[in-house]
């Protein structure tokens, strides 16, 4: 499978996920409003750190040792076994976690426990929502991209016919419900697209853990863990700076634009996942992999570029279409966030190198100093430049972390053997 014909299928499932993403920005900014942008945004962020630590943070690792075994069926269920087991027992336990003190995780994240019955929602649905991830994982792995798609089709789907509904007739309380089952939901038509492959059956998918492969997926869950719990702390903290100096609707404005940079950025940011993770898992020459990386520079940086002058010069035509009115100061945020989008891209294809590599050391070090000089750079511009400082910063911060890992992976695409992983 090449990067063309990864992005080609990709590019269904991602056209079809931007537009369901962008009817969703529609139905919650008129519903919700930029105030309950924020809170959405808070909790997306527990979501993303509840479900690393109920085993998704080995996922990762799933593909990376699916694609590298790829001519080693044996291989391939011994890990699929771990993996498997662990995931079960990791969200089970956690659903028993969340259950028992939804209160207090209401409180803290949502600020107020008027919202607890979302986190058990969340609970009764977690499995469901983490073996979905798992049978993703191991689709990607085994690069059978066409079903892929079509699981990743069916989420967005529901994703949008379960926000729109909710949130319609609930509010703010129904939206953060929607987003806490839909993908869980989708977990079935996973099963079922899954099902259907010579592979499925659950003494290849679930039994014995396998010590050796345990140890080599920790690695995995290590970075995971890195970037699902760096990431959204630092962005938590920073919308609850945002809110407290300057309101919960300017919060809400950052919440509302980091939305739409993922949603322009999904056919770069998942076509990396899909198509290099698995083809830098494989290859193991210096310079098959420097070729690779620069196949994609070639490819992907122009790319982005190019969308984020269109998303500047369209931004009060994107603001007027996929948001209301009051969404309107965030033309403000444009700017910087497109060139922060830009340099961000151009870190995370080498960050999937050491991804695929297995730096796990580097790989977590990097997520802790840049999610940490993240919330510094923000409160140091916008003590100079207002509320726009935020974007700043992120263009600041994706700009340093750029050098550091060409630096990090410079010595591995200029060696001539195997890396071991």
């Amino acid at each position: 499978m090449t990067l063309l014909r990864t992005s080609f299928f990709n590019g269904i499932a991602v056209v079809v996920k931007m537009m369901t993403l962008l009817g969703i920005n529609k139905i919650l900014a008129i519903y919700v409003g930029p105030s309950g942008y924020a809170a959405l945004g808070q909790f997306q962020n527990a979501v993303q750190m509840i479900t690393v630590f109920s085993s998704g943070a080995i996922n990762t690792g799933v593909t990376k040792y699916t694609a590298q075994f790829h001519e080693d069926e044996s291989k391939q269920y011994q890990v699929w076994r771990t993996a498997g087991s662990i995931t079960l027992c990791g969200s089970l336990l956690a659903s028993l976690v969340i259950a028992i003190f939804h209160k207090e995780l209401a409180s803290y994240f949502l600020k107020d426990s008027a919202f607890a019955g979302v986190f058990l929602w969340f609970a009764v649905t977690l499995v469901f929502f983490t073996l979905n991830a798992y049978f993703l994982a191991i689709l990607n792995g085994r690069k059978e991209v066409v079903r892929y798609v079509i699981a990743n089709i069916a989420g967005s789907l529901f994703a949008l016919l379960i926000t729109t509904l909710m949130a319609m007739n609930m509010g703010l309380y129904g939206a953060l419900v929607a987003l806490a089952i839909y993908q869980s939901l989708a977990f079935f038509v996973t099963l079922a697209v899954c099902y259907k492959t010579k592979w499925f059956q659950v003494k290849n998918l679930f039994g014995r853990v396998e010590g050796p492969i345990a140890i080599n997926l920790s690695k995995f869950a290590l970075m995971a863990l890195a970037s699902a719990i760096c990431v959204p702390i630092s962005h938590i903290v920073i919308r609850n700076y945002l809110a407290g100096k300057f309101g919960w609707d300017m919060a809400g404005y950052w919440e509302a634009m980091w939305r739409l940079s993922s949603a322009y950025l999904m056919m770069v940011t998942t076509t990396l996942g899909l198509y290099y993770l698995p083809k830098l898992s494989e290859l193991v020459c210096g310079d098959a992999l420097k070729k690779e990386i620069k196949h994609g520079y070639k490819i992907i940086l122009p790319l982005v570029m190019c969308c984020g002058v269109m998303m500047y010069v369209l931004r009060d035509f994107i603001i007027s279409v996929l948001f209301t009115s009051d969404f309107l100061p965030m033309r403000e945020l444009f700017a910087w966030q497109m060139i922060g989008d830009t340099l961000k891209i151009g870190g995370w294809i080498l960050a999937y190198l050491m991804l695929g590599k297995a730096m796990f050391k580097m790989f977590v070090f990097a997520e802790i100093l840049f999610s940490i000089l993240f919330v510094v750079l923000t409160r140091v511009f916008t003590e100079h430049w207002g509320w726009q400082g935020v974007t700043i910063a992120h263009a600041v911060n994706y700009l340093l972390y750029w050098v550091f890992v060409w630096c990090a992976t410079y010595s591995l695409l200029n060696e001539k053997i195997k890396v071991k992983g």
